[in-house]
């Protein structure tokens, strides 16, 4: 199965994510976690991601597209994937060539968001107020497009993301039945 989580950072992305992962054992793969791993690199690659995560932008399409199915061709994703983060443009939405089976809008208030975001037990660098409201900004204006691209190919599902963790579990299982 090869499903997708999109969200608003602090929508509860990564923790639902982890959840199917074990439920349904198959791997998550979270775009954020490759580029915050790609920034610690000492080279001139790891130096851009940095400062443009730092920044609060997002990474060059070509780039994450490259990223990713370099990432997807590894075998341990053959047999399906839960994929956060990835695409957040049109553009990255329509050149994936994957065939999803379910995309999984979680919704949350950007109020919502940048409560839960400052009450992260773990500080990370890309985390600033400035970076999250830039992410915030960029996400309603460049990823909420692609909402409609799944909804037209018939996948998409929408989750309301300020109940609890079960709740949110609960709803996304519902649609995977």
């Amino acid at each position: 199965m090869k499903i997708l989580l999109i969200g608003i950072q602090g929508s509860g992305k990564s923790t639902q994510g982890n959840f199917l992962s074990e439920k349904l054992n198959i791997p998550y793969l979270s775009t954020g976690h490759i580029f915050r791993e790609l920034a610690k690199e000492k080279s001139i690659d790891g130096r851009f991601v940095k400062e443009t995560i730092n920044a609060g932008f997002l990474m060059p399409d070509n780039m994450t597209i490259k990223i990713v199915n370099d990432y997807l061709n590894r075998a341990v994703y053959k047999n399906g994937y839960i994929l956060d983060g990835f695409p957040r443009t049109l553009v990255q939405a329509k050149s994936f060539n994957e065939k999803l089976d379910k995309a999984f809008y979680i919704k949350v208030s950007d109020k919502e968001a940048l409560w839960r975001l400052a009450g992260r037990d773990e500080y990370r660098e890309d985390e600033t107020l400035k970076a999250i409201k830039k992410r915030i900004d960029l996400f309603h204006e460049v990823t909420l497009p692609i909402l409609d691209f799944y909804k037209d190919l018939g996948i998409l599902a929408e989750i309301d993301g300020e109940r609890t963790i079960a709740e949110v579990s609960e709803q996304i299982y519902s649609h995977l039945n």
